[in-house]
């Protein structure tokens, strides 16, 4: 079973109903035993940072899921979850993330070429980078994945399991031991998306 961290931010409904259509249990929930229970963690987000790390901490979660990560259980953040994995974020002011990675999140503002829209918004192709990762096992360096963000992961480069091509080489995915991110949307990336979360919920 998959726990979905419900702490008031993003559309968990539809990453619940991507999971039931590969045959995969999952809860949207803040239930502590539920989350204990679980066989995985997904932690979810869309909007501000610093929104979401408050919301996060208010909801009384914080050390159960960071206690469950270190026990090895496997956890994947999606979007401005994946965010909330790394040190700081630096939108409107400077927030502390949950410290699962090394890195920092910051504007794509001023270090894109200027003929590029923010937020960058659309399907953008995956560059693997290392070792293929477990959760691109049922995919191909290439697939193009959807993208809805206006800041990126950097200093990371220890965690990097894919980039996308946006005039820069942009964070598209994260990976160091049981921890996973994914810039993107895996529920809003098609066969691709629903491939990834698959291949995350066979780890």
């Amino acid at each position: 079973m998959v726990a979905i961290i419900d702490y008031g931010v993003g559309n968990l409904f539809s990453l619940q109903c991507s999971l039931k259509k590969i045959g995969v249990e999952a809860v949207v929930t803040s239930d502590e035993n539920v989350i204990k229970e679980a066989d995985r963690i997904i932690l979810p987000g869309v909007g501000a940072f610093g929104d979401a790390a408050k919301k996060l901490r208010s909801s009384g979660l914080v050390g159960l899921i960071t206690e469950e990560a270190k026990n090895g259980k496997p956890f994947l953040g999606i979007c401005l979850g994946m965010q909330l994995l790394f040190e700081k974020g630096f939108e409107y002011g400077e927030h502390e993330g949950l410290g699962f990675l090394k890195g920092n999140v910051i504007p794509l503002e001023n270090k894109i070429p200027e003929n590029l829209n923010i937020p960058h918004m659309g399907w953008n192709a995956l560059d693997f980078k290392g070792e293929k990762s477990p959760i691109f096992k049922y995919i191909n360096d290439g697939d193009f994945v959807y993208f809805v963000h206006s800041f990126y992961a950097t200093d990371c480069d220890d965690s990097v399991i894919a980039t996308s091509e946006y005039g820069i080489p942009v964070t598209a995915a994260v990976g160091k031991g049981n921890i996973y991110g994914c810039q993107f949307h895996p529920e809003k990336s098609g066969e691709v998306g629903l491939s990834i979360l698959k291949a995350f919920c066979e780890i």
